[in-house]
């Protein structure tokens, strides 16, 4: 995955960076994390990090979002840690145009 990219076509699917902030006072995607690692979605859940229950809230709120079923979700990188990359099974041109332009719709 470049730098640079928050959203990434791969053979498989879609890769998408996250930034996750448990046990936040409410699940949320904030927009965009600038920080170190490149950029990143800012997303926020209710659940605690313990025994993968942020990460399945996560999986939860983008797949909602999104429109795509939770089960195409997976954590590549990250599983316990703050800053993730998510890979979305599926096609790849579909899922970027369709990120595109919820990014568009949501975080102009």
């Amino acid at each position: 995955m470049e730098k640079g990219t928050l959203f990434e076509a791969t053979p498989r699917g879609v890769r998408v960076r996250v930034r996750l902030n448990p046990k936040a006072a409410r699940n949320h995607i904030d927009g965009l994390y600038a920080g170190g690692g490149g950029p990143a979605l800012k997303a926020r859940v209710t659940a605690p990090p313990e025994g993968g229950k942020a990460n399945a809230a996560l999986v939860r709120m983008l797949a909602r979002e999104w429109g795509v079923p939770k089960s195409l979700f997976s954590i590549t990188v990250g599983v316990s840690d703050r800053r993730k990359t998510l890979l979305i099974e599926g096609d790849s041109k579909a899922l970027l145009r369709q990120l595109n332009e919820w990014m568009e719709i949501t975080h102009d």
